[in-house]
């Protein structure tokens, strides 16, 4: 397993990136709408995704701002196995906030996983 990216929302998409490429010296990875959910993800960093974990930006285009501490995503890791990792935690007592399945707009398959504090851990199958 390895950590694949960090997700935030943000209010203004090209502020985020021209923030993240310009200041921080990342690069924009890529970049995909999804009409039909009303949202964009960017996907910024230092190495390409095959290489290192990465930030997801995320413009949702009904929302105009976030209270800070509301607007941290989650956290993802890569899984071979979605299903059998799944099973492995809840064995072990963890809480799946979402089962394994395919991403609402995508044929991504992923679930949810909530540590401790209630963080959202993201698990995405790569296989």
């Amino acid at each position: 397993m390895r950590l694949l990216h960090t997700m935030i929302r943000v209010n203004d998409l090209q502020e985020s990136i021209t923030f993240y490429t310009d200041l921080l010296g990342m690069r924009l990875l890529r970049q995909k709408e999804y009409p039909k959910g009303r949202f964009t993800l960017a996907f910024v960093g230092y190495e390409d995704e095959a290489d290192g974990a990465v930030i997801e930006l995320t413009h949702n285009w009904d929302c105009d701002s976030y209270e800070l501490g509301n607007a941290f995503g989650h956290l993802a890791v890569g899984v071979e196995d979605i299903y059998s990792v799944c099973d492995g935690i809840k064995q072990r007592g963890g809480i799946i906030s979402r089962e394994p399945g395919p991403m609402k707009h995508s044929a991504s398959v992923i679930a949810f996983v909530k540590d401790p504090n209630g963080y959202a851990i993201e698990l995405i199958e790569r296989k």
